[in-house]
């Protein structure tokens, strides 16, 4: 590991680790630390750590994991579109487990400027991590193929003929979009988490899709969030 250094020279790209795993954060610190251009400024398990640490330490790149609690999934999503409208915004390079479509889309919209999967090697990360500073994109060739298929694949219609969702409906798109699970919105909302469940799945059912994420990315899509 690289001896820490008194100060950022010019050309050393500054970056935070958001990660709800700490072994997870110590391994790609471990990793990153090796390269001379690369100083970890922070690390944070939590949405709000993340935020915190961001606006303090102004970092050029965030890598970012989707999953950052046991009740959701995707709420780094929100996490990433909330770090992309700050400024000066940082780079946002997404680096999960989870492959899907969708949810390679849905990190584009919300200004990730790469997608990789937790299992690229150290050094597809390092040149992942050198371009997005370079203002490039890098997705790994899972994503990439990814985002050519969605580029060629036509919009569904049933989304394209838009839902009708209910009021109680909307709120429910709209704290899917925060990330929160069945148990989180019922307590925004006041209703049980059975009850919420019962909304998740008729939004999902009048979306014409089978996943929470694809359910946020449809509704986006649409203007409903």
């Amino acid at each position: 590991m690289a001896e820490p250094t008194a100060g950022t020279t010019a050309g050393t790209i500054r970056l935070v680790i958001v990660d709800d795993h700490a072994i997870v954060r110590q391994g790609l610190r471990s990793i990153l630390e090796r390269e001379p251009d690369i100083e970890v400024v922070g690390e944070a398990a939590s949405a709000g750590e993340a935020l915190d640490l961001v606006a303090a330490s102004r970092p050029h790149i965030v890598l970012l994991d989707l999953k950052l609690s046991a009740g959701s999934d995707v709420a780094g999503l929100t996490l990433c579109g909330q770090l992309t409208a700050t400024t000066p915004a940082p780079g946002v390079l997404v680096v999960t487990t989870f492959l899907d479509q969708q949810l390679v889309l849905e990190a584009i919209q919300r200004g990730a400027r790469g997608y990789v999967l937790k299992d690229v090697d150290a050094v597809a990360l390092v040149a992942a991590i050198r371009a997005v500073r370079r203002g490039e994109s890098a997705f790994d060739s899972h994503s990439a193929t990814m985002v050519v298929r969605s580029l060629a694949a036509p919009t569904p219609s049933p989304v394209a003929a838009g839902p009708d969702l209910t009021a109680r409906e909307r709120e429910v798109l709209t704290l899917l979009a925060r990330g929160l699970s069945n148990e989180s919105i019922g307590r925004e909302l006041y209703i049980s988490a059975t009850t919420a469940k019962f909304h998740v799945g008729n939004v999902m059912r009048k979306l014409a899709v089978s996943r929470r994420a694809e359910a946020v990315y449809a509704g986006s899509k649409l203007g409903l969030i």
